[in-house]
């Protein structure tokens, strides 16, 4: 289904590039060119997802993606030539749903593209939903979480991930069946993706105390989230330390 997408590239060849390819898609292209442009463009128009270069004038990226994250939920795919792991974390708790690492395929970023907005729109066919586990509520037509009450705010990569764990608590996902799911294609930076979207998930839900309450770690497998049924352990209580590497997302566990 077409879309309208805003392209935010100061690199004219680059805008032009991506201009081309997904138009080729069938998509409505606009392209501004620095980061303030981007903030009024994205309140104006509204697009239905944001391609955002991290390098700009005025202001940069990051901050775009912060700003327009705390006004919407409009899926953002970040472009960035920094390739640290300290950099792509940020963008990831700043807001974005996924990025790309400058130099780029063309087709990878169509392909990423299609995989976003197919997340963004449910199908016509399913019913929207209220998932109740513990003292998680998640409201699938709302995009909307509360935990013990009180509203979490969540990217839309997070929200699909607890999405996913809540449809079947206590089941555990493999990052593979996570990639798979959530970002609709393999590829193998993508573990490291997971494990930190499960990361910021974790921190938001549980608000740093004591260990993880809602997103467990199987070890060699993958995540789950808990269940309140005696067959689990009820981490509402643990008062040890987390012995999951939260700071150091693992690389394994397909």
């Amino acid at each position: 289904m077409p879309a309208r997408i805003l392209v935010a590239e100061d690199d004219v060849k680059q805008a032009q590039l991506i201009r081309i390819y997904l138009e080729r898609e069938g998509h409505d292209i606009q392209v501004v060119a620095d980061g303030r442009s981007a903030i009024d463009r994205a309140r104006a128009s509204r697009p239905d997802l944001l391609v955002l270069d991290v390098m700009m004038p005025h202001v940069d990226g990051l901050d775009v993606c912060r700003v327009l994250r705390a006004e919407s939920r409009v899926p953002i795919l970040l472009l960035t030539a920094r390739s640290t792991e300290e950099d792509l974390l940020l963008g990831l708790d700043l807001g974005a749903d996924d990025y790309l690492t400058k130099p780029y395929s063309p087709r990878e970023l169509t392909a990423r593209v299609r995989a976003l907005l197919r997340r963004a729109r449910p199908d016509e066919g399913e019913r929207p939903a209220v998932l109740t586990v513990g003292d998680l509520v998640i409201d699938t037509a709302r995009f909307e979480v509360r935990a013990a009450g009180e509203p979490v705010p969540l990217t839309g990569k997070e929200f699909a991930i607890l999405a996913l764990l809540a449809a079947e608590p206590g089941r555990v996902f493999t990052r593979a069946q996570i990639i798979d799911r959530v970002f609709g294609f393999d590829q193998q930076v993508l573990e490291r993706t997971v494990d930190a979207h499960v990361m910021n998930l974790r921190r938001k839900l549980d608000g740093g105390r004591g260990g993880p309450r809602h997103v467990e770690t199987v070890y060699g497998r993958g995540y789950r989230l808990a269940t309140t049924d005696p067959g689990y352990r009820d981490r509402s209580s643990y008062g040890g330390p987390d012995p999951d590497p939260r700071d150091r997302p693992s690389h394994g566990g397909r």
